[in-house]
Formats: C-alpha cells, structure tokens, sequence
C-alpha cells in the first residue's frame, strides 16, 4: 500500500442513485480509478482532507462530518456536528487542524467549529451571518458565502461572498474566539468572487471570480487591526478572448510545492492551468484545455504535482489526465469514470 493514492469524491444523495461519498483506488500510472465502497453521508456538497491527512472531513445536511482515514484507505466515521444553519458549500481546515471553517450559500452564514485532538468536530466556537444586497435577482443579489480560510499568519479569517460581490476580513484568535469584522475587500459589482488561495509563503492571495471569469493577485501583509492587501495582476480564467454568459469559473486549486495554479469553467468545460513566479506572485497561464465532460464544478490535484483530475457534475464523471507543463498538454489518461452526482473530490496519499 506504500505510496497509494485515494480518492474521495463527495455527491449528492437527494436523487437516490449516490450515497454521498465514494471511495476509489487510484493507480496513477495506468490513469484508472476502482471503485471501493459508498460511505452514506446525506447530499455530500464538499470533502477534504485535513492538513495532517489523517482525517476526511464532509458538508451534510446535518451539518459537517468527519472520517478517520484508515492506514488501507477507507474511512471510519467519527462523529458529525450541527453548524446550527443551512447545509454548507464549502470547508477549510486551519494548517494545525484546530478548527473547521463553513461557509453557507444558501443563509450567507460563516461558521466556525473546533476540531477535537483525534480529528472529530466539536462545538460551534462562532457563527456570522453577511447582511446586504447585490443586484442580479435570484443570482447574486443577497449573500451567498462561498469559501472561507483562515490568514496564514493566524491572525484573521478571510470570508468570500459570491452574492454580494465582497471578501469579508474578520479579526480571529484563540484567546477570544470570535468573529469580528475589521476590512472588506469590495470587489466589482456582478464579479461574483467566488473561492481564493493563499501562496505557501502567506505573501499573495489568488482570488477567482465566477461572473467576471478572472483571477486578481494581491499582496498580502499582516497588520495589528488589518491586514494590507494591494492587487497586482488580473488574468482570464480562460483563453476565450470574449467569454460567453454561460462561462463560470467554478474551482481553484494550488498545486502542493505552490508553483502551478488550476482553475475550471463551465460552460465551455476547460481548465486552465498556470505558473506561478514564486518571488513576484504573478501568474502565466500555461494553457487552457477541454475536460472531456461538462460542468467541471471541482478539479483534484495529486500531491505528486503531475496528474489531475475534473470532477464533472453534469456528466457524471471523473476524468483523469497527467500534465505536460514544458508543452503545455494535458493528456487523458484510461476512461472517464462514472460518478453519480459528483461535487468534489480529495485525494490522499496513503501507507
């Protein structure tokens, strides 16, 4: 089992046809995915993995619920934990795994829970609910929280809301354990931002914007009250010169040593990939290609930097590929794999 790659991919369970997560063996050099077993979690919207990778932890309709990862790959449940307001959309560990952060697109709420020493959750530490309008009916004209991740320095959480067009900065410690909102970064209206990375080294935040179809780059600085975040660079997420209304961007990921930047669109079902320079932050894209699938709502990246996979919600599947970066290819690798109504997926390196 030395070196093997699993995968978990999270699906809605409404329709009848998943159970929420399912659990597949990953052989990366013949590009195939077999899968396990079905883990039953109700409507699975969103999986990770904790910083340590000991522990799974999934969105569900009764709130957040977490998985020990087994030495062979499958998962032991622990426990589960309200988050006291509607199903979330998306989950982010701190990097000591001390606490789990929800955000909720359907109440607007940003949720924080404890993390118990043996991966379970515990208790709501605090809870905030945005307030406000955007201008776009039934789309974005009130809030709808969509990612949230605490500063690498500790110091603050950085909460988006893609329905009324902001980043929320709030001031966070151990000491109080309370959410309070210190800055903003007020972004185009109709931008729609949606999810945002931090560089390994805490100095620039990659911000992605589902309506405006762009990455902005930002410096960021810790401060006493706030921090000081300035934007350098704005690029497409797509190689389309005039994206369609159709195109949103949909998912961002990091590769793990911090120099390639990934990010999905639907509507024309690519993903772009680009390099990062490490001392300015800027980025360059590397290419933009179709996914064989539609609406890529995730994509995975392995921790060996060299394969990827898109989760497509629409067609139902998994598509595995390697990544040239010297050529800027991607290349399919076995069969896309059928998913019942995928959403996410993780992938742990285990033994």
């Amino acid at each position: 089992m030395k070196g093997k790659y699993m995968a978990y991919v999270g699906s809605y369970s409404y329709t009848g046809k998943a159970k929420g997560i399912t659990v597949f063996d990953v052989d990366v050099e013949k590009g195939t995915f077999k899968e396990r077993c079905e883990v039953e979690v109700d409507n699975s919207s969103y999986v990770i993995a904790s910083s340590d990778g000991k522990t799974l932890y999934s969105i569900a309709d009764e709130g957040v619920v977490s998985f020990r990862i087994l030495e062979n790959g499958s998962l032991a449940r622990l426990n589960s934990a309200s988050i006291r307001g509607m199903r979330g959309c998306h989950l982010c560990t701190d990097k000591e795994d001390k606490y789990v952060f929800v955000s909720g697109y359907h109440d607007g709420k940003t949720t924080v829970l404890s993390l118990n020493p043996d991966g379970s959750v515990g208790n709501i530490v605090d809870g905030v609910f945005d307030k406000g309008y955007g201008s776009v009916a039934e789309r974005n004209f009130r809030p709808h929280v969509t990612c949230t991740r605490r500063t690498p320095d500790g110091r603050f959480v950085m909460s988006v809301d893609n329905g009324i067009d902001q980043v929320r900065i709030y001031r966070f410690n151990e000491r109080d354990n309370k959410l309070v909102q210190v800055d903003a970064i007020r972004c185009d209206l109709e931008s729609a931002p949606r999810h945002f990375r931090f560089s390994n080294d805490g100095r620039f935040i990659y911000l992605m914007y589902e309506l405006k179809n762009v990455i902005d780059v930002f410096t960021y600085e810790t401060g006493e009250r706030s921090p000081v975040i300035e934007k350098i660079q704005t690029i497409s997420t797509t190689s389309t010169p005039k994206p369609g209304n159709l195109t949103a961007a949909c998912a961002m990921r990091l590769s793990r040593d911090g120099k390639y930047i990934y990010c999905t669109n639907a509507g024309e079902n690519t993903v772009s990939i680009y390099s990062r320079d490490e001392q300015t932050g800027l980025l360059s894209m590397i290419c933009c290609l179709p996914i064989s699938g539609n609406y890529p709502k995730d994509v995975a990246i392995f921790p060996d930097g060299r394969h990827l996979a898109s989760v497509n919600h629409d067609s139902g599947t998994l598509t595995f590929f390697s990544v040239d970066y010297e050529k800027g290819l991607l290349v399919m690798s076995g069969r896309a794999v059928e998913v019942n109504e995928p959403n996410c997926c993780a992938i742990v390196k285990i033994g």
